[in-house]
């Protein structure tokens, strides 16, 4: 029950964080945003970490489990995060929410493959479900029309689909991968939130170093500095939020399988919405398509992330359909 709580208050938390980003990524750059967004997560697990007591945790860790969990931050913290960020500011939140949800399809992929996990019809269903979502959502920017904010004077929003989808890709395949190497590592730290903590100040301590170097490269950190006042408010609002919501799912993870905190984790696809219609109205797409999407997409993820004997205990079905339900491969 508590890694099903902690899974809802991410979710909850990660809405507001997209809804933040993109609204900072309207006048501030990719780059900027990392430059914030990451490194602020730093000092707040270390902060939770030395309250909760887990600075012995990281003393637990074996070198192959620091490497799992540093390997997934920079993954998760910042070539994920770059996409998603690019993605974003090419075609808004809302249509860059269903492609991003493929990386459901990426973390099952590797379940089958490294794990030797089942594939079965409801997975295959949510795989079908999941590609039509994006696929419906393709002339969503046509239906929706997208108007100037005049009293900030911010510019219109006209998505870049091809840029937008292609970076959202790459999100959802380091999205994707990112959990399994946070359970593997977490495996090694003994288990419980404290574990979760102490896992998620490491790969946070490894993104900021990538980060850092990658400021190091001539003009970027002379770009980062020259951030103005309105993206560096949205930014920091979306560092902090991200970094809370990512302490809730490290410690969810720690304590529960990822097959019951991933579908929970979902539920911030539809909370987003309500906070870019709050933040950003005139520059994310809304309207029936972007909506049938993000819901067909929502139900993909259910269905990849459930198990086939609780649904058929919930359901009652005939005896040959029932046997066509429990198909598996291999």
């Amino acid at each position: 029950m508590l890694g099903v709580s902690l899974a809802a208050l991410s979710a909850a938390t990660f809405a507001f964080n997209n809804a933040s980003a993109r609204r900072g990524v309207i006048t501030g750059s990719v780059l900027q945003a990392l430059a914030i967004t990451v490194p602020l997560g730093v000092p707040i697990f270390l902060v939770a970490t030395l309250a909760s007591d887990g600075a012995g945790t990281l003393l637990q860790f074996s070198a192959e489990a620091n490497a799992l969990l540093a390997l997934a931050g920079v993954l998760h913290f910042v070539l994920g995060r770059y996409g998603n960020f690019r993605a974003a500011q090419a075609i808004g939140a809302n249509l860059a929410g269903p492609v991003l949800q493929l990386s459901l399809a990426v973390t099952l992929v590797l379940a089958v493959v490294v794990l030797k996990e089942p594939l079965t019809p409801l997975k295959l269903i949510g795989i079908a479900l999941l590609a039509c979502g994006p696929a419906l959502m393709r002339n969503a920017g046509a239906e929706a029309a997208t108007a100037d904010l005049s009293p900030s004077g911010l510019p219109k929003f006209q998505p870049r689909h091809a840029e937008g989808y292609a970076f959202a890709l790459v999100a959802a395949l380091c999205y994707g991968v990112s959990p399994f190497l946070i359970r593997l590592g977490l495996s090694g730290g003994g288990g419980g939130l404290g574990s979760g903590i102490a896992g998620g100040l490491v790969s946070y301590v490894a993104a900021t170093i990538v980060v850092a170097l990658l400021l190091l490269w001539p003009g970027q950190l002379r770009h980062a500095l020259a951030i103005k006042r309105e993206p560096l408010k949205w930014f920091t609002f979306s560092g902090v939020s991200v970094s809370i919501a990512q302490m809730f799912i490290y410690m969810a993870y720690a304590i529960a399988p990822i097959s019951v905190v991933t579908p929970i984790l979902q539920l911030h696809h539809v909370l987003r919405l309500g906070f870019s219609r709050l933040l950003n109205p005139h520059h994310e797409i809304f309207g029936g398509r972007m909506l049938m999407g993000t819901v067909l997409s929502l139900l993909g993820a259910i269905a990849l992330s459930l198990d086939t004997e609780l649904v058929l205990s919930l359901v009652p079905l005939p005896d040959s359909i029932a046997a066509i339900a429990r198909w598996h491969w291999p």
